[in-house]
């Protein structure tokens, strides 16, 4: 209420206009904060709870739009504070994207965020003398570069990472906080992974184009007719990153960022839809699920990951499959037993609460024992009871080839390169290169011939190219006599399809490559795939050397056809 003024000089109504909207504000933070203490996993406990939030959140976002004037006049409702209600209503749309996988809210989130900028919500906050209302600027940034990130909206990410930058500048020159390094390695972070991808394409201008490598019309060689495949669907899927020392933003890393994208269909273009904005119906889902249920779990502990793995487990529809991507350093076995178990090969490391000093851990262990800070083969052959699809990207991703199929239900392991050469291994703090195969294989197959760049033109020609190489790849799979029954269940599910195709042509490329020479720099799989068939097929060596043809990295590659005079 304004200085002079007495609350009985206020007229009733306008009076009523403060309480109630004092109200909504309220109760909006309330069921904000509440968000935090929900479980990360299974469906069912947060979807009411999520449901309710967005209700008083659109009554709030429409009863300021109404009410202004009042508000303003009377209760002094600042700009930064429509801001703050915007940025929240962004947040809110972001978690439920987090909670759904579905790419729609993704642009939802990215229309509040966006609208917050072109109205200058939170121009004001600099002129004011409070350095938390300039945090909240800041990390209404840093959030809007992550969905701009997951969007591949990189021009907008550079300009926004400019405008944090001179923010962060403006903010440690006036305060004397504390936190002026943490927000430089956010600015730092943001870079790196700006600058993760090995290979850019440009157009005639020199500028850099955007590609997205999401799953999109077309971009599946289709079933063969009457091609006996399973009818699974893939649902749900873990994406763990324990890497050390790879690029991350948020709690993303790189590995994380690519194949989250790998597993989602291209978002539809809501620009439609801004306009009406402060209708938020999350309610609204879509008639089938576009794309397989993600959860991302950065650096968890052993019995984090477990819990995940067994509410997901546990949820999984009939007829589904359960994805597990790990990107994790190695453990290797202490030594060896007579008898060699699932729990005797090592596995990928799990986060650990104590303190690690060069990669040991404090109290030294006898070393009979086994890591307990590992995740073993061992440890998921209870889950092999369902559909099980897993993708290790290691240093020590062998130990799961040494997996028994106890439960007869289909079950496939696609497992990294252990070794790399040389001159590849330098690239791993920007992403690996075996899950860059999945996510784009003409980005990786670029990056390994050592192109830093590739004209636009030229790009979507061997684009188009990749797409007949697929289709090649396909029958192959499906027109083997040997083939295991499990790569054959999982073909039927478009993303799956993919992910092997991918993955043989990844193993064709690099047992081409000269320097790839030892057998632990190619990737394997559990079942073996019948290498004559697939990975080591003329026809697709044929089509690889006419890659490297077209790409003019021709002489990087063994040619038989020439080698034979």
């Amino acid at each position: 209420m304004t200085g002079a003024e007495t609350e009985d000089d206020i007229p009733l109504g306008e009076r009523k206009t403060v309480t109630d909207f004092c109200y909504l504000l309220d109760k909006s933070k309330q069921l904000f904060n509440g968000l935090r203490d929900l479980p990360q996993y299974g469906h069912k406990q947060w979807q009411s709870y999520f449901g309710r939030t967005f209700d008083v959140y659109t009554k709030l976002w429409k009863f300021q739009q109404q009410h202004r004037q009042v508000l303003d006049s009377r209760y002094g409702l600042k700009r930064w504070q429509i801001g703050e209600v915007a940025s929240k209503i962004g947040q809110l749309y972001y978690h439920y994207y987090l909670r759904t996988s579905e790419t729609s809210y993704l642009n939802e989130a990215f229309s509040f965020y966006s609208a917050i900028r072109q109205r200058s919500y939170y121009f004001q906050v600099n002129k004011e003398d409070r350095p938390e209302l300039v945090v909240k600027k800041l990390r209404y940034y840093a959030r809007y570069i992550v969905v701009c990130l997951l969007l591949n909206k990189m021009d907008l990410v550079k300009i926004l990472v400019k405008e944090l930058s001179e923010e962060i500048e403006d903010y440690t020159q006036r305060f004397n906080t504390e936190d002026q390094l943490e927000w430089n390695l956010v600015l730092q972070e943001v870079a790196a992974f700006i600058e993760a991808d090995p290979v850019v394409v440009l157009n005639d201008n020199n500028a850099v184009v955007v590609t997205s490598n999401r799953l999109q019309e077309g971009s599946v060689p289709p079933l063969e007719q009457g091609m006996v495949v399973g009818q699974l669907v893939l649902a749900d899927a873990l994406i763990i990153g324990n890497c050390n020392n790879q690029v991350k933003f948020s709690e993303l890393t790189i590995d994380m960022f690519r194949m989250l994208q790998a597993l989602e269909r291209e978002p539809v273009n809501l620009a439609t839809q801004t306009s009406k904005q402060g209708t938020l119906e999350p309610n609204e889902k879509p008639a089938k699920r576009e794309n397989p249920h993600k959860y991302l779990l950065y650096k968890p502990t052993f019995s984090q990951l477990f819990t995940f793995l067994s509410a997901s487990f546990k949820e999984l529809p009939a007829n589904s499959v359960l994805l597990i991507y790990l990107s994790a350093t190695g453990v290797f076995p202490t030594g060896h037993s007579d008898y060699e178990g699932p729990y005797d090969f090592g596995g990928v490391l799990t986060n650990t609460n104590r303190d690690v000093v060069n990669g040991e851990t404090g109290q030294k262990r006898n070393q009979a024992q086994k890591e307990m800070h590992c995740l073993h083969p061992g440890d998921l052959f209870p889950f092999t009871r369902k559909p099980l699809f897993v993708i290790v990207d290691s240093s020590n991703s062998t130990a799961y080839k040494n997996f028994t199929n106890l439960f007869g239900q289909p079950l496939v392991c696609l497992l990294s390169p252990t070794v790399y050469p040389k001159s590849v291994q330098d690239q791993s703090q920007r992403g690996s290169l075996f899950t860059l195969f999945l996510y784009s294989p003409l980005l990786a197959f670029s990056s390994v011939c050592g192109l830093n760049s590739v004209r636009q033109g030229l790009w979507e020609r061997a684009q188009e190219f990749l797409r007949k190489v697929y289709r090649d790849i396909g029958q192959m799979i499906t027109r083997s006599r040997t083939i295991d029954q499990a790569f054959l269940q999982f073909f039927g599910d478009e993303f799956l399809r993919l992910l092997l195709i991918r993955f043989v042509f990844c193993s064709a490329a690099l047992r081409l490559h000269k320097l790839f020479r030892e057998s632990r720099s190619f990737p394997e799989s559990y079942p073996e795939l019948p290498k004559q068939d697939t990975v080591e097929s003329s026809l697709l060596q044929k089509h690889i050397l006419e890659l490297a043809t077209m790409l003019d990295v021709q002489s990087l590659f063994w040619d038989d056809s020439l080698e034979a005079y």
